[in-house]
């Protein structure tokens, strides 16, 4: 049995008794689940043709204030399973024919989902798909489990990252994580459908007057990674939502110009990956949290 009395999962390492409450980020003794279905609108090289095996995980280490999965991030929502039951929903999705088993949001829940992998004896990828901010020495407990990384790379700038989420050690912690992820994986596989089996793919969601944090995040893949070692996937879907009264201008979405701007200084270093579409965001990419599959 995983019992946890001082968490140092996170950056946050608030020290938690997980036994007897939560941590920081809404954890307590047993994953809490909002869902888990086939989701289809990750990367093309992800969700492919079957959907990805999606399991959304409760709670957060980071407080977003644009965040579109509010309602189980910052309140939680779900339901608390046992490894086993973590266990069963894997083998279940890989049933229903998903190319991938997609860990979302499962920093602070590492030791549960770890076993309940090893337990599972998976014959699919599977994806960890995070916020980014992660300690090093968790993530090498994943070492050998995990296939694809999906990280996001939120902000290169500690001001924007402490007013918006709440941490300012944010790219400190993501830089980091990043490049063991890459060590652990290496350079992206694909099969021959164009799945991707092994790699980084890097997101960075373009904020309102965010071009030049994105200019940075973007020079620092460059400056990091050699060429084809990690794919960057832009995301323009950001639709204002919650309460934004503290932050008049994440009100609006991103103007076609900034999209632009940024997409141009990512094709000018020759970073390869995945670019939506301005007009993308759309309500299926909030899936409803109402316990399916869970």
């Amino acid at each position: 049995m995983i019992r946890i009395t001082n968490c140092r999962l996170c950056p946050r390492v608030c020290g938690a008794d997980r036994t007897s409450g939560q941590g920081d980020c809404g954890g307590g003794n047993q994953p809490r689940v909002a869902r888990a279905a086939l989701h289809f609108w990750e990367e093309p090289c992800i969700s492919g043709r079957n959907g990805s095996g999606a399991v959304f995980f409760s709670g957060c280490p980071l407080r977003c204030c644009f965040c579109q999965n509010r309602e189980i991030s910052a309140e939680n929502f779900g339901k608390e399973i046992s490894v086993s039951r973590l266990t069963e929903i894997f083998l279940a999705l890989q049933e229903q024919g998903a190319h991938n088993i997609n860990l979302v949001n499962p920093t602070h829940y590492l030791p549960w989902i770890r076993e309940a992998l090893l337990h599972a004896h998976l014959g699919v990828s599977v994806v960890w798909n995070s916020g980014g901010y992660e300690r090093v020495e968790a993530l090498r407990a994943m070492e050998g489990l995990v296939d694809i990384y999906l990280p996001d790379l939120k902000y290169a700038d500690a001001p924007r990252a402490e007013r918006y989420s709440g941490a300012p050690d944010y790219f400190e912690m993501a830089a980091g994580a990043i490049r063991e992820m890459h060590r652990q994986t290496g350079k992206p596989v694909w099969d021959a459908s164009g799945l991707l089996q092994k790699g980084v793919v890097i997101r960075h969601l373009v904020l309102p007057k965010g071009v030049q944090d994105a200019v940075a995040v973007l020079d620092w893949i460059a400056e990091t990674f050699p060429p084809g070692e990690v794919l960057v996937s832009l995301m323009s879907q950001y639709t204002p939502c919650g309460d934004l009264e503290r932050f008049p201008e994440l009100r609006r979405r991103v103007s076609s110009y900034e999209y632009k701007a940024v997409l141009a200084h990512a094709q000018s270093l020759g970073l390869e990956g995945f670019m939506q579409e301005r007009s993308s965001a759309r309500a299926e990419y909030t899936p409803p949290f109402d316990l399916e599959g869970v």
